[in-house]
């Protein structure tokens, strides 16, 4: 790996966490439930593209496993928790 790249990814991966620091405030912060359902979208989508950059650093296909098993859950977790928020229930 170039020198160059292994200082953008660490820039990346800063800059990922300060965005995952963010979110988690706006998940304890959030003036309504759709803001922190919102934010907690946002966390899994962070946190698939921080896997992604871990596997292009260490050049391993394990984490883009993991990256597509988060992204699939969250946006499962995300549909789940709108459909709670609008009706009430998440099972007919």
């Amino acid at each position: 790996m170039s020198p160059l790249l292994g200082h953008a990814i660490t820039v990346t991966l800063v800059l990922y966490g300060l965005a995952m620091a963010l979110g988690l405030w706006r998940v304890m912060r959030g003036p309504s439930a759709q803001d922190r359902v919102l934010a907690l979208d946002f966390l899994s989508v962070v946190g698939m593209l921080i896997m992604l950059v871990l596997a292009i650093r260490y050049d391993s296909s394990m984490y883009f496993e993991g990256a597509l098993l988060l992204a699939l859950f969250g946006f499962v977790s995300s549909v789940a928790m709108a459909k709670f928020l609008l009706r009430g229930e998440v099972i007919e």
